[in-house]
């Protein structure tokens, strides 16, 4: 099955494996940026069949270029959502294009006759607010919105998906929908442009972090995010689907570990030492990007990724080996200096 397939936020790092697997199988792709200025850079990246690529204008908080992006297509993967390093002042600065986004996606999917719509969404809107210590976490698992200590990125993650899945079981009509619910996305680079994930890595072997925090998360390839966003595109008998997309949860101790232990020279600003709680939250007071790792302190949120593998015959790396991808990314670019 080929035909023609939308993929919002296509300068992104999720968004940039999924257009090549998609063209390299034959789909023509349509994908979404904020500006068309951009479209000779991610050109150069991404690197694949320019005929089958075609770029336009849109955003999440305006309905212009929506409908000339989707025309001609059959399927959706609506992977643009904001993500940025530091907390912002209010929450809504997060939630309402998060919200507001994917219901405009939504709507002009269902008046283009789209058959099938992917959602991507996070371990953010499943593994949140479920009180200290956590655990590991299913499809059947929602991040508890009472709780006033969920920060704003998993918030705004929630309240999309459910947004989301509402307005499908009151407007959806035929249309098909599933979402993919990825952890901590690492791997190789495309391009020098850095998501959260990975400015995390690099912070690590730049020495910026002294000490790691008692943090963790789990870990997935961006190629195997890719890929179960391919598989659910493209499988036949979907509908209403939540595919958790996760991979081992790693504490930073562990990622600290895996650096030092494969990269040696190259690693050598890598801390060894663990941050006492109570420095990471003084810390916090003066740089407000440190505040979501504060609620994380002592936490586990790993995920149970087998439904997606059980029904979709998915499988994934080896965190090792994305944590590992991602290092020598960033040594290949110059980004960090060996």
């Amino acid at each position: 099955m080929t035909g023609a397939v939308l993929v919002t936020g296509g300068s992104g790092y999720i968004a940039g494996f999924l257009i090549r697997q998609l063209i390299e199988n034959g789909w023509t792709v349509h994908t979404t940026v904020r500006s068309l200025k951009r479209e000779p850079e991610v050109r150069g990246w991404l690197n694949v069949d320019n005929d089958k690529l075609k770029f336009f204008a849109a955003d999440l908080e305006h309905d212009a270029g929506w409908a000339e992006s989707i025309a001609g297509c059959t399927h959706v993967a609506h992977v643009a959502s904001p993500f940025p390093l530091d907390v912002p002042k209010h929450a809504d600065e997060l939630i309402v294009p998060a919200r507001e986004g994917v219901l405009r996606a939504l709507r002009f999917a269902r008046a283009a006759g789209i058959k099938r719509f992917v959602l991507t969404s996070s371990m953010a809107a499943i593994a949140y607010g479920h009180g200290k210590g956590g655990g590991i976490y299913s499809e059947a698992d929602w991040t508890n919105l009472d709780d006033p200590g969920v920060m704003p990125y998993p918030r705004s993650k929630t309240i999309a998906e459910l947004a989301a899945r509402a307005w499908m079981a009151a407007e959806g009509g035929d249309m098909e929908f599933a979402s993919v619910n990825p952890a901590a996305v690492f791997g190789p680079l495309l391009s020098d442009d850095l998501s959260t994930s990975i400015e995390l890595v690099k912070q690590l072997m730049e020495g910026k972090v002294p000490m790691f925090p008692d943090i963790g998360f789990g870990i997935i390839d961006v190629r195997d995010v890719a890929d179960l966003h391919y598989r659910a595109l493209t499988a036949e008998g979907i509908r209403n689907e939540r595919y958790v997309c996760s991979g081992p949860f790693l504490k930073m101790i562990d990622v600290a570990n895996l650096l030092r232990a494969n990269l040696g020279e190259q690693a050598r600003k890598v801390p060894s030492r663990k941050m006492p709680d109570w420095l990471l939250k003084l810390f916090a007071l003066v740089r407000s990007e440190l505040k979501q790792l504060v609620a994380e302190l002592g936490n586990v949120r790993g995920g149970d990724s087998r439904h997606a593998m059980q029904t979709l015959g998915w499988t994934m790396r080896s965190p090792e080996e994305a944590i590992l991808a991602t290092a020598n990314s960033l040594i290949e670019r110059g980004i960090v200096k060996a």
